[in-house]
């Protein structure tokens, strides 16, 4: 078992020391995560990573109920995706919300060259992008849980196919299988919110 591992379960159990230890062990991994998420945000993004793992650390300690309970690193790094997702998607809500527009650069969907699958461009409006996505995901989660997942890890946590793959417990041909519908999926539904 890894030290990591180890100071998540104390966390489980209610040790608050422990969150503070896991920092340093997490802290380039979360960073990782965070700058390749950020390098598909439009140029001039007021988020900087290290602000986005920061908010997202917090978030994972003060959970509310103070019973943080994480079954693996894996689990642990996927929560940390999740609440990356929920912090880019509150700033592009109030970025929105000001109703600044102008100067927006249209995001395409990632792509990951190494998994052979296509790039979805995003019909969604510039501005609205990552709200239309995150509308989209949250339709998608409802009817397909484990491939919404997968495209988080792939989309908000910037993981390769097999990586992301590997977290969730998927063979390379069911996470390839799942990422081409759950991308195939959110096009169309991103698009007919559009039209």
């Amino acid at each position: 078992m890894s030290e990591v591992t180890r100071l998540l379960q104390r966390m489980g159990q209610g040790d608050q020391d422990a969150g503070a230890a896991l920092l340093p062990l997490v802290y380039d991994e979360l960073r990782r995560l965070a700058r390749a998420r950020m390098a598909q945000e439009r140029a001039g993004h007021t988020l900087e990573a290290t602000a986005l793992v920061h908010e997202a650390y917090l978030r994972l300690l003060n959970d509310g109920d103070g019973g943080l309970r994480f079954d693996s690193r894996a689990h642990f790094f996927t929560t940390a995706a999740e609440a990356m997702r929920r912090i880019l998607v509150e700033h592009a809500r109030r970025k929105h919300s000001l109703k600044r527009g102008g100067g927006q650069a249209r995001i395409a969907f990632p792509e990951d060259d190494d998994d052979g699958l296509p790039a979805i461009a995003s019909p969604c409006a510039d501005a609205d992008h990552l709200l239309c996505l995150d509308e989209a995901l949250n339709r998608l989660e409802a009817e397909h849980p484990d491939k919404a997942a997968l495209i988080k890890l792939l989309y908000f946590a910037g993981l390769s196919l097999d990586e992301a793959g590997a977290a969730l417990g998927l063979s390379k041909t069911t996470a390839h299988r799942h990422a081409v519908f759950a991308r195939a999926w959110l096009y169309d539904a991103m698009e007919r919110s559009d039209g």
